[in-house]
Order: structure tokens, then sequence, then C-alpha cells
């Protein structure tokens, strides 16, 4: 059975779900075997150091451009074809939604995709962060923020109404994506090399790359045979966040991507933890770090729909095809967590956290 009759047999709706659940699981596993966080890398970085939470997002985040960029030079995927690129994008919004973003993963201990590995492994604290950054960036991108987060994008949009590619704008060759990655993960092994990572662990952070680039070509394959209109993504928390949570609120919910992705990664993470034994109930050690993960997990739920994307969605799956809001959104997203990180938890002198 081909694609096209596969895809009439199940249907456009389930078969997209299904991709989703696929790319989820293995970022789940990936993400979780490795530790990717962007925010402790930022953490780590700020605090002068080049360790091992910089090697393996260094590492995630060049492998992710080295399998768009390939699929894209073997025709499997083009940037245009993707939602982000296509519409308009906002700099004020990357800078803005960055540094909030920025501050509320340092306050939440964890950006939302950790926050979401970590709900399956047990850990309480991140279940509740997670439901607070949906809700908020529910309200963001329909609710009672909306206007708000409208008002902040338009404050300065890209213009002729679509995104800016950054290869186009200076003019490079098409195989200079694929270079630029291949040299973003020559350092990142020059990183891991120095802190002695294992070669598993390097595997798995590549993981995550990899359901990136497979999130672009599944749904580029939908989108190019569907009868109706699909998006073109990949992996992000914001949105399919807010999807997710809608889909079992509502009475008849619409099956997509985004609702396959959010229970893939849990599930994913969930069976990585399970076979390593990790699996270990953790709650909030008083009223103060509750306080500090509900304030961090509310600004990066705005944060992120303003932005365009969270630590994945723009740092990782935007930049992955050069997206100009994505790339500035995770310049201020390393900003805003550096900044907070310095006037929260550096100047106290507390020992430094882990997720």
């Amino acid at each position: 059975m081909d694609f096209i009759a596969l895809l009439d047999a199940v249907g456009e709706g389930r078969m997209a779900a299904l991709m989703g659940l696929a790319c989820g699981v293995i970022f789940g596993i990936a993400a979780q075997r490795s530790a990717f966080c962007l925010r402790a890398a930022t953490v780590e970085f700020g605090r002068g150091a080049m360790g091992p939470r910089v090697a393996v997002w260094l590492l995630c985040f060049s492998t992710a451009m080295v399998w768009v960029q390939s699929a894209q030079l073997m025709g499997l995927f083009e940037a245009g074809e993707a939602r982000m690129m296509a519409v308009a994008g906002s700099w004020s919004g990357a800078i803005i939604g960055g540094l909030m973003f920025g501050a509320g993963m340092v306050l939440a201990r964890g950006c939302s995709g950790r926050m979401l590995v970590l709900a399956a492994t047990g850990n309480l604290r991140s279940v509740m962060a997670g439901l607070i950054f949906a809700v908020v960036a529910q309200m963001s991108l329909h609710g009672w923020l909306a206007p708000l987060r409208h008002n902040l994008a338009a404050l300065w949009v890209t213009p002729g109404g679509t995104n800016v590619n950054l290869l186009e704008l200076w003019r490079l060759p098409e195989w200079s994506g694929l270079a630029l990655g291949l040299g973003f993960a020559a350092t990142a092994l020059v990183v891991a090399h120095r802190n002695r990572i294992s070669a598993r662990k390097l595997v798995f952070a590549s993981g995550v790359g990899f359901a990136v680039a497979m999130g672009w070509v599944l749904t580029a394959q939908i989108a190019r045979v569907a009868f109706e209109p699909v998006s073109v993504s990949s992996m992000t928390f914001s949105g399919p966040s807010a999807t997710t949570l809608m889909f079992f609120l509502e009475p008849a919910p619409a099956l997509g991507f985004d609702v396959g992705l959010v229970p893939g990664v849990f599930l994913g993470a969930f069976l990585a933890a399970a076979w390593s034994r990790e699996l270990k109930f953790q709650g909030f050690d008083g009223e103060r770090q509750m306080r500090r993960s509900m304030v961090g997990a509310g600004l990066m739920g705005f944060g992120a729909m303003l932005a365009g994307g969270c630590a994945i969605g723009a740092g990782v799956t935007g930049t992955s095809i050069f997206v100009g809001t994505a790339w500035l959104a995770l310049l201020f997203m390393w900003i805003g967590a550096m900044l907070t990180d310095f006037l929260v938890d550096r100047l106290p002198g507390p020992a430094l956290a882990t997720t």
C-alpha cells in the first residue's frame, strides 16, 4: 500500500496524529536519556562554564540543523513550506517573548520541553508547572491575553507578510545551512570530549535533533498529498500544549500532529525513565519554590506564544530552517535566562540547581 492509499484508509487527521506520536516518542526517549534542557545550558554558560549541559544542548541544536538541511538538499522538505516561514514574524515578539521565556524557565527550573519530560518521570512540580504553561499559552493564543500578545507582536513585524529566511537574506548557497550545522556539531563534539560525555549520551542528544527533522519531513509529506490544508510544522511545545489541553475539553476535538506530539513525548520519556529505573515522585520543597515555579511557568506560556515558539519550537525547530525571528528569540532566551539566574540565584549565592 502506497502512502496516498494509506492516508485515505487511515484519514488525514489520524495519520498526522500518529506521526506526531512517533516524533514525540523519539523526542521523549532522547531528551530523557540525554537530559536535554536549554535552561541548564544557559545557567552553566552564564556561570562561565562550557560543561556537559552546554555540550548536550549544542549537539541537539546542531544535529537538528544537519538533519533538516540534509532533508532539504534531498528534496524531502522545503523551508518555504513551513508555516512559521510562510507567515509574518514579529521582531518585537521575539525580543520581549524571548526575554520572558528565558526568565520563566530559570524560575521554573526547566524549559517547557524539559518540564514535560520530567513530568513523565514522576516530577509533580513539572506536572503543575506544565499545566500552568498550557493554560497561559491557550489564554495567550485565543483568550484574555491574546489582545496583549497581538499588540506587543505588532510593534515590529517582518515585511511582506512572511518571515525572513536568513540564508536567502544573506544570499548564501543551499549547502551553507548544512555546512553551518556541521560546524556547530564539530564544536559540540569538542566540548563533549573535554567533558568526557559518553558516546551513548551523545547518540541520545542527537536523537532530539533527528526528531525535529522527522517532524518537518513527515508533515511536509502529508501536506503535499492531503485534500485539506495541513500545516507543515515540527517539534514545539507552546501551541501543541494548548491544543492538547483543549482536545480534552472540547466536545468534538480535531486530530492533528500537535495532538499526538505531547502524549508521545510523555510516553517516550516515561518508557525511558522506567527502563533506566529513574521513575520517582518528587514534589515542591516549600511555598517559595512552588510560587517561583508557577510564576516561571506563566512567563514561559505567554513568552513562548509571543516569541513564536518555545526553547524547542523557536530555539531548535525554527533555527534549523533559519527563520529570522526564531534566531532572535533564541538569543533573547539566553539573555533573559542568564540575567534572571544572576539576579535571582547567583546574588544570594546558592549552589547550581539541577533539573
